[in-house]
């Protein structure tokens, strides 16, 4: 005879095939759903809790618009900003870091030649843009005096002595003092 040795298997008929297959898969399944079930599970708030006080239920149905968004007339006089308050808004990334070789803010040494060039040489280059600068530092809505109070601001903060620029007068004030008269 043969000198195999025979293990006898505990499926003995076709049925007990089927569940131990159908066992392999389900258990791990239903396991891996427990365990996300487990992990993500979080206070929720139901009835009867504060979820439905008015002071929540008013904040989940306001309308977004009413955070933070103000409107903007585009019929008004446009309010001229300041140095200060245009460098932070659209100079800021790059000259208080340096990046892409913009010269820092109150760095006399990158300044220095710049203020040399003079100050039309350098408001020419802030509105036009230059090099990798964007013109009007990427934001096109400045005006040019908006861009002439920053580079003031820039060039004086590393030992320029650029004066303030002149606001000009609009256009139609005078064309209503002469059709009052």
């Amino acid at each position: 005879m043969s000198d195999a040795h025979h293990e006898e298997s505990a499926i003995k008929t076709p049925k007990q095939l089927i569940m131990a297959i159908l066992a392999g898969f389900l258990v791990p399944i239903i396991c891996i759903v427990l365990l996300v079930l487990y992990v993500t599970n979080d206070k929720t708030i139901g009835a009867g809790s504060e979820g439905l006080a008015p002071e929540a239920v008013s904040a989940r149905i306001k309308p977004v618009a009413d955070e933070g968004f103000t409107l903007k007339d585009v019929n008004a006089p446009k309010v001229l900003k300041t140095g200060e308050e245009v460098y932070k808004m659209a100079c800021a990334a790059c000259h208080a870091t340096g990046a892409a070789g913009a010269p820092k803010f109150g760095d006399a040494g990158a300044w220095g030649p710049r203020i040399a060039q003079g100050y039309e040489t350098l408001v020419k280059h802030a509105i036009q843009g230059i090099r990798a600068m964007p013109a009007k530092g990427g934001n096109p809505d400045l005006d040019d005096v908006e861009v002439e109070r920053v580079v003031v601001l820039l060039a004086n903060s590393a030992g320029g002595k650029f004066a303030e620029p002149k606001v000009p007068a609009p256009a139609a004030a005078p064309a209503a003092d002469a059709a009052a008269k």
